[in-house]
């Protein structure tokens, strides 16, 4: 999809000032350190050539960013090009919250977990919804069960497996269906949900209880549990799929667990005022980002020692994070500050904050 097409965003030909990959006085790079039109370039043929082959090739459009707003209702979708909000979405009923969010792995759906006010009930405002990335318009609702936080949706799309919170149950959701087709007895006030890379696993963890549900995807069932540090939140696994890393709010702890085996291996201690939640590992495996929520900044773990490297400072309750599929940017959902902030994984400094929603909740990447 072109930027000409996204909703309120005008071409980027039409944008004042250089455009991507232009140089001083309208000079465009070659790969080569040749400059079309510069002195040096002498063949006209030679520059005619090079010109149609540029110009021939569509500019990718950056990736947009969509951030749940759990107080507001609402998306806030952004482009991570411009740092610049494109549009704020109102989810229906009013009164649902928007929380855990995902993207499909074709890119073709934004999946967002609403629940209502209410406990151990199940109304309209309980549910998963489907929008279209293109239009920001609901396109579809599955019942996953009251009270769903979080959720993973597989990546042959297929299912979906949600934290049910106030109920104790994992709910397993056929997407063709529509329709619910296992309800699993987990710990107590289950919130994070983790898809192993192979698809076999799913993680659920219990903030009251303190354990990990292992759930089978081919049994469709609980298969295991064990326990963690207090207040779990989030789970997720190595791009290798041999460890999976999990928060515990109360403890200040990131759990490291031989995800093979479903045993926890050793306990990370994080700096005195982390309240960490959200945590992602970076595409090739190395560093463990985890988002410390009221400890306002975020943890930089090295996945090979396993110590403590860096802590940025970024918003206020930083809860949902996310990574580029290139690993160069980090972003994280601050639910006080009401924003997004945006880090350069290179030098671990906060380049830029968004305005987000009333209680910034999550934040996805598009594809």
């Amino acid at each position: 999809m072109s930027l000409a097409s996204r909703p309120g965003l005008k071409s980027r030909a039409t944008d004042s000032g250089p455009s991507r990959g232009q140089g001083r006085r309208g000079f465009r790079p070659i790969p080569g350190g040749i400059v079309v039109g510069s002195p040096g370039f002498q063949s006209r043929a030679g520059a005619a050539a090079l010109l149609w082959c540029l110009f021939a090739l569509p500019l990718a459009a950056a990736p947009l960013a969509y951030v749940t707003n759990e107080v507001a209702g609402t998306v806030t979708i952004f482009d991570t090009a411009t740092n610049q909000v494109v549009s704020t979405v109102k989810m229906t009923p009013a009164g649902a919250r928007p929380r855990g969010i995902q993207l499909t792995a074709d890119g073709k759906r934004v999946y967002i977990a609403l629940s209502d006010i209410g406990r151990r009930t199940q109304t309209p405002a309980d549910s998963i919804v489907a929008l279209d990335p293109k239009t920001f318009k609901e396109v579809e609702r599955f019942d996953a069960g009251s009270d769903p936080e979080r959720f993973v949706v597989t990546r042959d799309g297929s299912r979906l497996y949600s934290a049910n919170e106030d109920a104790g149950l994992a709910t397993v959701t056929d997407v063709k269906k529509k329709k619910v087709i296992a309800s699993l007895v987990v710990g107590i006030e289950p919130e994070g949900v983790a898809l192993s890379p192979d698809g076999r696993w799913v993680y659920v963890t219990a903030e009251t209880s303190n354990t990990v549900s292992v759930i089978d995807t081919r049994k469709l069932q609980v298969v295991s549990t064990f326990l963690v540090d207090p207040r779990p939140r989030v789970a997720t696994f190595s791009p290798d799929g041999k460890r999976a890393y999990v928060t515990a709010e109360i403890g200040g702890t990131l759990t490291v667990v031989d995800a093979v085996h479903h045993k926890v291996l050793r306990t990370i201690k994080l700096t005195s005022t982390a309240k960490p939640v959200g945590v992602v590992v970076s595409p090739d495996g190395k560093k463990i980002y985890v988002a410390n929520g009221h400890g306002n900044s975020v943890s930089v773990i090295d996945s090979v020692t396993e110590k403590l490297t860096a802590t940025i400072p970024v918003g206020k309750r930083p809860w949902g994070i996310a990574i580029t599929r290139d690993g160069k940017r980090l972003y994280t959902a601050n639910g006080l500050s009401n924003d997004v902030s945006v880090i350069d994984t290179a030098t671990l400094k906060v380049i830029a904050t968004i305005p987000a929603g009333k209680g910034a909740w999550g934040v996805e990447i598009g594809r």
